[in-house]
């Protein structure tokens, strides 16, 4: 069996590319830290594919908890690992840096950020063993461009995206590729705050992406075919900003 770990995996972006990576025929592992009524929805639509999955709740800001959470799921698995790892959860608190406070900045970095580190090194050294891995980190628009009011997201995200060309030359040698997807304006509950209808008007293709969009990128990133790209910043953006 081929396992897959999606953070953040409950809803929207990371729904999506759950029911992606099911299609591709692995076990999904849907990651959560709260909404577990939203989790167990997406496992059913797993189920309802014709494929497998369970559900791993843990805050992947949380070392201590992720390092629990992964650990004990290897235990109960000591025959496989966790080929596929998709770096999706993160949040924003958005505001401009002169009004911004010390924990807006903080819990975005430590969400953003932070989780990668937390989550892609509890994993790596399987996937060195094997020789065989995909990390597929979900960045952004902001992370490449910087937007104003997302000082802190801007930051946590272009940190995830150095950090992905780092780690992208430190395990090619070993068959894992290290990639990542900047997504712009997609429709979902992160987005649902803005004005779609103004916003749109500064993109090329006159409307906001989907979840699924994004997801098809991911899970090609996740494939055999994409076995020559590593160290990647594919932008999902309708050509808002190359």
């Amino acid at each position: 069996m081929k396992y897959a770990l999606v953070t953040g995996g409950s809803r929207g972006i990371g729904r999506a590319v759950c029911l992606s990576l099911a299609r591709m025929g692995y076990h999904v592992i849907v990651n959560y830290r709260s909404g577990k009524e939203s989790a167990e929805e997406t496992l059913n639509m797993i189920n309802n594919e014709g494929s497998s999955g369970e559900l791993l709740p843990f805050d992947v800001s949380n070392r201590e908890e992720v390092k629990q959470a992964l650990s004990s799921w290897k235990e109960k698995h000591p025959e496989g690992y966790i080929e596929v790892l998709v770096n999706n959860a993160g949040i924003r608190q958005d505001a401009l840096l002169v009004w911004m406070k010390p924990e807006e900045w903080d819990k975005v970095i430590s969400t953003n950020l932070g989780s990668f580190y937390n989550v892609t090194q509890a994993l790596i050294q399987d996937m060195l063993i094997k020789k065989c891995g995909r990390i597929v980190n979900m960045v952004s628009l902001s992370g490449l461009k910087g937007l104003p009011g997302q000082a802190n997201y801007s930051a946590a995200k272009g940190g995830v995206i150095a950090a992905t060309k780092a780690l992208a030359q430190e395990v090619g040698r070993k068959g894992v590729t290290v990639n990542a997807v900047a997504p712009g304006y997609i429709r979902t509950d992160m987005t649902k705050d803005l004005d779609e209808k103004q916003l749109k008007n500064l993109i090329p293709m006159n409307r906001f992406g989907t979840p699924e969009e994004v997801a098809s990128v991911v899970a090609f990133l996740a494939s055999e075919k994409s076995s020559y790209i590593s160290g990647q910043v594919i932008s999902v953006n309708g050509g808002l900003y190359t």
